[in-house]
């Protein structure tokens, strides 16, 4: 038992189900609750930024949960090196424990962290808690990570067993809470924060919607989607319990939280594509990146409805719908020609549930530059997605009131003469017949 050890609370902002903070409360005396708001993030956002905001709002109802049980949250904002470093220099800390991170940033800033603790005798503990499993746990044959999702999917779920799915409970160790002397809950103004106007969908992990996923979830005009993703981004519910139930009600929508877990995968064993494209022939194309389309596209007026109507949504809620995110990208990396770097960089401002690693994973397979990606001659239409998914115009004309008037521009490209310039374009680019 660890006399004084800090739990670290990162991308898993809640008491119940968290793995890294179960065994620090079973195998400590007394643990601290720390979030750090990290300089290094905050300071390139604006301080009304949505996300930021909804952390706030989850870390204020977990100091209250704390605050009951007679402890508290202890938040501070700056460099999480030099936060841990001013905490173990004032108290006797024994340990840290944390949920690991799979993102190239998180993972240089935990192996500092090692580094520091380690040379001050301080023992760190990390867990697999944001995801089901670890990179490294789900590889082919020849201990290679897998580079198409379907094999991929097929070994997750051969290796998935009760472990991974067990449920941490932290109830009968309450106590071992640090006292609320060690407490510390800024207001938003002291860690210079605005409350942001855009909230997140509510936290419910709804049984007849999931039942029902496979039918309803290409059909953006139809509430048939989770509205999870933040959720599970910023662990304010557990991803074990989401599979949990998945398993029971709905494969398709299982299937949907593999492909997370895969893009985790990829990103972790390859994070140059961060900035590259998976396939580095792909890198070769030379993109037209027109400031005046790019920005038609931001503001959802490319006279293509499917695509801008999606565009409204994301930008006037922080959510778009996922036929509508694959359809967006291709449309600016295909019809446009425009660096999905470019479109990727907009959702990353945008998306409340924005996490690198599915959002570089989706945009590169939409793009045709990634692993398992749709290929480059697969281009949507998005007349034809528009009659299939929306059919009666219900969503376009819900996010597109100036539909049918004058306000509303002509196509910014024609589809076929767009579709021929971009199978020209990535053909050049991997010295392909044209």
């Amino acid at each position: 038992m660890y006399a004084l050890t800090i739990f670290w609370f990162r991308r898993d902002l809640r008491i119940e189900d968290n793995k890294g903070l179960y065994f620090a409360l079973k195998e400590s005396e007394r643990v601290i609750p720390l979030f750090v708001f990290d300089d290094d993030i905050i300071d390139v956002l604006p301080a009304d930024d949505h996300r930021v905001s909804f952390i706030y709002d989850a870390l204020a109802g977990m100091n209250r949960r704390l605050t009951q049980m007679g402890s508290g949250l202890h938040v501070e904002r700056g460099k999480p090196l030099e936060v841990l470093r001013s905490i173990c220099e004032k108290l006797p800390v024994h340990a840290v424990y944390c949920n690991r991170d799979h993102e190239p940033y998180g993972i240089k800033r935990d192996e500092e962290a090692a580094r520091f603790l380690k040379s001050k005798g301080i023992v760190f503990r990390q867990f697999t808690d944001h995801l089901i499993m670890h990179a490294d746990e789900v590889l082919k044959k020849d201990e290679t990570p897998y580079h198409v999702f379907t094999p991929y999917s097929k070994r997750w779920l051969e290796k998935l067993t009760d472990e991974h799915l067990e449920t941490y409970d932290t109830r009968d160790m309450e106590a071992h809470f640090a006292d609320g002397k060690y407490a510390r809950f800024p207001s938003r103004e002291e860690v210079g924060l605005k409350e942001a106007k855009l909230k997140a969908p509510e936290l419910k992990l709804d049984k007849q919607l999931i039942s029902s996923y496979d039918l309803h979830r290409d059909y953006p005009a139809s509430e048939g989607t989770s509205r999870l993703g933040v959720h599970l981004r910023f662990g304010t519910i557990s991803t074990r319990e989401v599979v949990r139930q998945g398993i029971k009600w709905n494969q398709t929508f299982v299937n949907e939280l593999i492909w997370r877990e895969f893009y985790a995968m990829i990103m972790h064993h390859y994070p140059e594509v961060v900035t590259r494209s998976f396939k580095p022939a792909y890198d070769r194309i030379q993109w037209r990146n027109d400031e005046n389309d790019f920005a038609r596209w931001k503001k959802g007026m490319t006279g293509f409805p499917m695509v801008d109507a999606g565009m409204r949504q994301l930008s006037q809620t922080g959510y778009m719908h996922n036929r509508l995110r694959m359809l967006t990208a291709s449309f600016l990396s295909k019809h446009l020609l425009i660096d999905w770097r470019w479109g990727e960089a907009w959702f990353g401002e945008k998306l409340f549930d924005y996490e690198l690693s599915s959002n570089n994973g989706g945009w590169q397979w939409s793009a045709g530059t990634g692993c398992d990606a749709a290929p480059y001659f697969r281009i949507f239409n998005p007349e034809t997605q528009q009659k299939k998914f929306d059919p009666k115009g219900a969503f376009v004309k819900a996010w597109i009131p100036e539909l049918d008037t004058l306000d509303y521009p002509g196509p910014i490209v024609d589809h076929r003469e767009a579709r021929e310039r971009c199978l020209r374009a990535y053909r050049e680019a991997l010295d392909q017949p044209i």
